[in-house]
């Protein structure tokens, strides 16, 4: 083993967005996040990175942080799906509870009508593997999938 360990802790994942008002209020009420902070003068890194940004605004839900910012000129088409990508986010919740809540909580958000969803698909079912580990499947309103886990008499 390497003399210098590393141990890696997610501090936050960036969501892109054309509609940060939009997207920050969906991640409110669904998953309870409160706004940290806003920025709207970033260094000459983070422009050059990220031309156009214009707002970042985190949240926190538990221990997760989401940064959505926004970019003039965004092509509101998503990432190749076959292509190279982060292709979801895991986050564990406590109870199965949890997991039947945030199915009903995106089913009634969606039914609003208040939000613009770049893609049509509705959340998964709760489904159980066979070393009882509990996963839904959603999709933020930029089309961005996150898993919500629960590990049912096992640890993580």
């Amino acid at each position: 083993m390497n003399a210098l360990a590393i141990a890696p802790k997610v501090h936050h994942i960036a969501v892109q967005t054309d509609d940060v008002e939009s997207t920050v209020t969906w991640y409110q009420e669904f998953l309870d996040a409160e706004a940290q902070w806003t920025l709207t003068e970033f260094s000459p890194l983070t422009r050059s990175r990220l031309p156009g940004i214009g707002k970042l605004v985190e949240l926190k839900a538990g221990d997760v942080r989401f940064h959505v910012f926004d970019r003039s000129g965004h092509t509101r088409h998503g990432p190749d799906p076959r292509g190279f990508q982060f292709q979801h986010i895991g986050i564990v919740v406590d109870r199965h509870e949890d997991l039947v809540a945030l199915r009903e909580r995106w089913l009634r958000l969606r039914e609003r009508g208040d939000v613009r969803w770049s893609r049509d698909e509705p959340p998964s079912d709760i489904v159980t593997d066979d070393d009882g580990m509990q996963s839904l499947y959603v999709l933020d309103p930029n089309g961005l999938e996150m898993e919500f886990i629960h590990f049912s008499g096992r640890t993580s």
